[in-house]
Formats: structure tokens, sequence, C-alpha cells
């Protein structure tokens, strides 16, 4: 698990060194620096828990708190539905189905507005799954690290809010540098 982390890391710094960034100007620690704003500005509105619970039993609904999920802030979990974890667990590599809207942080901290994208509402959209835990599959690969970390707490059957900046997010994004707002429900089987 840190070995995979560790990789993310090193593919976002070096697609950041490699990539020009938005503008000339703009320095990645300044990106950085953007994405923590507008993740806090969004958590500012919201009860934040800095760590899991010692018996991983979460407040859930629509007014639960967001958990911090990882140490260095990068990923933060409402727990809207938290499913079974004792009976529903997630195995290694098991195919994990789900749903998704995302909205770009940055875009409403600047603008005011939430746009969502996502495969949500739409049932006829190509399901979108990883397998869990094996980051050496592009299918798992391609969403980041984050979107599968609400299964390290919670049964498969769970719903969760996430916000997760670009360092854990999808790895076709690191380079952009913003941070999303996603709404996910997962499943074991296709939806």
């Amino acid at each position: 698990m840190r070995n995979t982390k560790l990789l993310f890391f090193l593919l976002a710094f070096m697609t950041a060194v490699l990539m020009p960034s938005c503008s000339d100007s703009e320095s990645y620690a300044e990106l950085l620096e953007k994405e923590r704003h507008a993740a806090n500005a969004y958590l500012a509105n919201c009860r934040v828990v800095n760590e899991i619970p010692a018996d991983t039993v979460f407040e859930v609904g629509s007014d639960a708190p967001y958990y911090r999920i990882d140490s260095e802030g990068n990923v933060y979990m409402q727990v809207i539905k938290a499913g079974d974890r004792k009976s529903d667990k997630a195995k290694a590599s098991e195919r994990i189905y789900f749903r998704y809207m995302r909205y770009n942080l940055y875009y409403w901290y600047t603008y005011g507005e939430m746009l969502g994208e996502g495969n949500e509402n739409d049932m006829k959209a190509a399901p979108t799954y990883f397998q869990y835990g094996n980051y050496s599959l592009t299918t798992s690969a391609q969403w980041g690290y984050g979107i599968q970390m609400p299964l390290n707490f919670l049964g498969v059957d769970s719903e969760v809010n996430l916000i997760i900046k670009s360092q854990y997010g999808w790895s076709s994004e690191i380079a952009s540098v913003q941070p999303y707002l996603y709404h996910v429900r997962y499943f074991r089987n296709k939806i």
C-alpha cells in the first residue's frame, strides 16, 4: 500500500515537472495552493473529523461529517450509507462496480457553480469498475487511489461523498491539480 502511494506521488510529481502548468506564471506549488484553497472552502461549510473513528463506526447520512481518510489530507469521506463491512468487505483484486457524479471544486470555488459529470444517472453509460487494491491494472489505476479508499472501511454496498485532491484522483488528470467532490455508490454486480 505504501509503495502504491509512493508510485502515485512520483507519477504526480513527474507529470507536474514535465508538463507545463495551465499558466506559464504559475508554479506547481502555486497550483497545489489553489487546489488546497478550493477544497478547504468547500469543507469550511461542513463538519470535518480529522481521523477515522477507532472502532470504524462512522456517522451516516447527508448531515454526517467528512472524515479525513489519509494522513496528508488528500481524501475526505462523508458516509451516506456504510454497507456491512463484516459480511460485505471487498476482497483483494475483486471487481467492484461504481456509479458516480463528480464536481470540480476549483470551478465551484472560482465561479460559484457546481457542474456535475459522471454516470450516476445514465444507466445507458458503460459501467465503471476497478479491481480493488490492484493498481497494476489500468482498469484500477485510471481512477486513482482515492476512489477505492472508502472500501478500506466500509462494505461494498455503500454510498459516499468524497473530496479527492489531484494526487489521489484520476491518473490522467494529476497535472491539472484540481480537487473534485464525488458522489459514489459501490456495487458487486454490473449496474
